[in-house]
């Protein structure tokens, strides 16, 4: 049996080799639209050892996981001083989330945890879990994250532990190290989840992607993804949503749609990555897609392909709720590259690369959902046809 001190060498050491483990394209993907990468970039394994053991022989002689992670997932994203950083969502063995920062030179590898997770300040009202950042650079200065904050359902009735009521929180900061808790986003809607706050003022007001629903789970009367405006965001109120992006029958995104960072300001409009859900046989199926909208009324859509952009493909499969990618944070560089972060199956986090260039071309130029088979083979047709005559 290892002693304390070699058991604790053994686990620095892969530790020390998984967070320098290279990243390389995956040669099992090619689309011409994104290049997949072949290892998660963030996992629970990537957690400092710090965080989930006693490292003292006396009070853990037997070196145990005292507080274990389940899940490091959904992560928002920025590029900051030139290196990316992730606000992960980090989940213990308790079904707690948290957020903490990971760090990369290069976006693809070597991510490690910042010291300490973030200790994000508590209203009046404490939540009983938060999770999914969205990171907005806004035009005021401040840096704003938006995430899903859940506490337990008041009206739920006796005996019935898992109705919960989500809300958009609102944290801000400047350095990414010192937060400062606002007060949550009020709207009309009984519940909100996936709010993104739009990186421009609109009409000297704020603008918020918002998505109403009438329970904690399914959408309900709730139609898509909604827009709205507010005075201020210290209180943030919403008087009037809108839905700018509805769902919408035997789509990818007939149960649920929600927006999932903060949208990319292009020369043709600004870019949305959202996520579509739909219900099968096995579950919820969890897809990414992308939309267009125009600069000036960022609520307005012009362009948006059929179907889906990104999917669950080989290990992303499988994992704590399978069958799921989720996005809710990318970056685009100077350079024209675009770094998406996604979590597969509510366990880990991918990286997929892109450029400003591919990413619009596939919005503007890809055909749109025709909503029939029929109209499927017509347009699937009128490819073939074009090809065959050169």
């Amino acid at each position: 049996m290892q002693t304390f001190s070699e058991r604790l060498a053994a686990l620095r050491e892969r530790h020390a080799a998984l967070l320098a483990r290279p990243n390389a394209p995956d040669p099992r993907w090619d689309n011409g639209i994104y290049t997949r990468w072949q290892n998660p970039v963030v996992t629970a394994a990537h957690v400092p050892l710090e965080w989930r053991y006693d490292l003292n022989p006396q009070t853990n002689p037997f070196l145990m996981e005292r507080l274990g992670v389940n899940a490091v997932f959904n992560p928002g994203a920025i590029e900051h001083q030139g290196k990316i950083l992730l606000v992960c969502r980090v989940e213990g063995w308790d079904r707690k989330s948290f957020f903490a920062i990971a760090e990369s030179e290069n976006g693809v590898d070597n991510f490690r945890f910042w010291e300490e997770p973030i200790l994000l300040p508590e209203t009046d009202d404490p939540d009983t879990n938060v999770y999914d950042m969205r990171l907005t650079h806004h035009a005021d200065g401040w840096i704003y994250g938006v995430f899903c904050t859940e506490r337990k359902d008041p009206n739920a009735p006796p005996g019935d532990l898992s109705s919960a009521i989500a809300q958009a929180g609102i944290a801000r900061t400047r350095d990414l190290k010192t937060w400062e808790r606002l007060p949550d986003l009020k709207t009309r809607s009984p519940q909100q989840r996936n709010v993104v706050l739009h990186p421009e003022f609109v009409d000297g007001q704020y603008a918020f992607y918002t998505r109403p629903q009438d329970d904690f789970i399914t959408a309900g009367s709730g139609g898509g993804i909604g827009w709205g405006l507010s005075n201020s965001m210290n209180p943030a109120v919403i008087e009037r949503e809108i839905i700018v992006e509805p769902r919408a029958y035997h789509t990818i995104k007939e149960l649920k749609n929600g927006e999932g960072p903060a949208p990319l300001k292009t020369e043709r409009g600004w870019l949305h990555l959202a996520h579509g859900v739909r219900n099968t046989a096995a579950g919820l199926r969890y897809v990414l897609y992308l939309y267009l909208t125009e600069l000036e009324r960022p609520w307005v859509v012009t362009h948006q392909p059929g179907g889906y952009f990104l999917a669950p493909e080989f290990e992303e499969r499988v994992g704590d709720v399978s069958n799921v990618v989720f996005c809710n944070g990318w970056v685009a560089r100077a350079d024209g590259s675009v770094f998406i972060y996604y979590a597969s199956s509510d366990t880990r986090i991918h990286v997929a690369t892109s450029t400003v260039d591919q990413l619009l071309d596939y919005t503007l130029n890809t055909p749109p959902d025709g909503f029939r088979s029929y109209a499927s083979v017509q347009t699937r047709l009128e490819l073939i046809r074009r090809n065959r005559a050169g």
